[in-house]
């Protein structure tokens, strides 16, 4: 959510963010509502404080006088019910539209449409080059052992998998040595709630747009979450935290949940688009300075290319254009793993800063060095998804005769397995 006097002075810039984001919002009726909201306020105060002064009359006055004025106050009382819901509604109207305001990017982000639109940053790795003709991922796991999809499909319906055997202590591994790298860089590991209210969905931004996209407990009239993201920024809800405890580093593991609305018949095959994954998020609360979120935001997006690199995976990054990056987000880099069987650079990572987007709406200031009350600025990156994440693994990996290596810095973690060979 966006100043509203910020919006005022720079309307503008706001109403091209609304354009380059590719979305509709109303700037200019959020502006008629703002003034219609000011000025009925004012006559709303000045009729209470009519009426008040009425009230207040009538204990001294005579029994002809006290007449006249309960008419008054009747009056008076009349008009405000009248105004007082007209001013509800208005506020109604005015509170949904600033849900919708995006953010204004970052000078460097290019406007653009699509993912078409991005602009690579650089690349890392060597893609592998294979002497026989390379397995999918899907492949691969069928002839492991990993991953049973039928099953899953026939009673937990489309995008549902089992992970079994090494594919369960792959996953496990990959997890645990992200969690151990961020915390050696002084993130708090979490474990969170994955039922929240819907204020925690609103509060970050995932609603009202992203409604269609969470799974609703409709009796309990909580959300399954898509991110820890949700979770670890409304862990600080309506709190007011202390200036030198800034920045708060957080790396959320959970499970997470995504309908994939308006994903009919795409990605169907394998594990790169399902309905339920673990993952690693890096969160970060931060004092409200321009220079120190860009800082910090280099600093997890470092945090993910190291993991990549010890994982020895070939990835780029890429900036996100306007178009491409979210309501909230005013820069956002995506990092692209290559997956050999879809012949592309594939989105495993997304890093955003939202600066003050997110605490406004979540209510999360904090002191400045004078004691002035300021807003956070929050800033998000994945540290790792699986099931995602195992399709390069395995693919990147694989061995002529159906094997796969296992990365050496996860083999700590898998009882130094070194190999994991087709079953017999």
């Amino acid at each position: 959510m966006l100043d509203i006097n910020y919006i005022r002075n720079n309307s503008d810039h706001v109403k091209k963010a609304v354009t380059d984001k590719l979305m509709n919002t109303d700037i200019d009726r959020l502006l008629e509502l703002d003034i219609q909201i000011r000025e009925l306020t004012t006559l709303v105060d000045s009729l209470r404080a009519e009426r008040n002064s009425l009230s207040k009359q009538i204990r001294d006055i005579t029994e002809n006088e006290e007449c006249a004025i309960v008419e008054k106050v009747k009056a008076v009382k009349g008009k405000l019910l009248g105004l007082e819901g007209n001013l509800s509604v208005m506020k109604k109207e005015f509170d949904d539209i600033m849900l919708t305001v995006p953010s204004v990017p970052a000078i460097e982000v290019p406007i653009g449409k699509d993912e078409a639109d991005n602009v690579e940053i650089r690349k890392w790795g060597e893609m592998p080059k294979f002497d026989f003709i390379p397995k999918d991922h899907i492949q691969l796991t069928e002839a492991l052992d990993l991953v049973d999809i039928p099953r899953a499909v026939k009673f937990a319906g489309s995008r549902a998998y089992f992970l079994k055997n090494e594919g369960v202590l792959l996953e496990m591994a990959i997890c645990r040595f992200v969690i151990d790298r961020l915390v050696a860089k002084g993130f708090t590991p979490m474990t969170v709630p994955l039922m929240v209210k819907e204020s925690a969905m609103r509060g970050t931004g995932y609603f009202p747009i992203g409604y269609e996209q969470a799974y609703k407990l409709q009796e309990d009239e909580l959300f399954l979450i898509g991110t820890s993201e949700v979770a670890l920024v409304s862990y600080h809800q309506n709190e007011i935290l202390n200036y030198d405890e800034l920045p708060k580093k957080y790396a959320g593991y959970s499970t997470c949940f995504r309908r994939e609305a308006g994903t009919y018949g795409k990605d169907t095959r394998g594990l790169y688009r399902v309905h339920q994954f673990q993952k690693v998020e890096q969160v970060i609360l931060c004092r409200a300075d321009d220079a120190q979120a860009e800082r910090l935001h280099y600093e997890i997006l470092n945090n993910t290319e190291e993991i990549l690199q010890a994982l020895e995976l070939p990835y780029r990054v890429a900036l996100a254009c306007t178009g491409e990056i979210g309501i909230g987000q005013v820069r956002k880099h995506e990092v692209e793993t290559w997956m050999p069987s879809r012949n592309a650079y594939c989105e495993t990572h997304s890093c955003s800063t939202l600066n003050d987007f997110q605490a406004r709406r979540s209510n999360i200031k904090y002191r400045d060095k004078d004691g002035m009350l300021r807003f956070a600025y929050t800033l998000n990156n994945t540290g790792v998804a699986s099931p995602r994440i195992l399709i390069p693994l395995l693919e990147v990996n694989q061995n002529e005769d159906g094997s796969v290596n296992i990365p050496k810095v996860l083999r700590p973690y898998m009882n130094n397995l070194e190999k994991i060979v087709p079953k017999k």
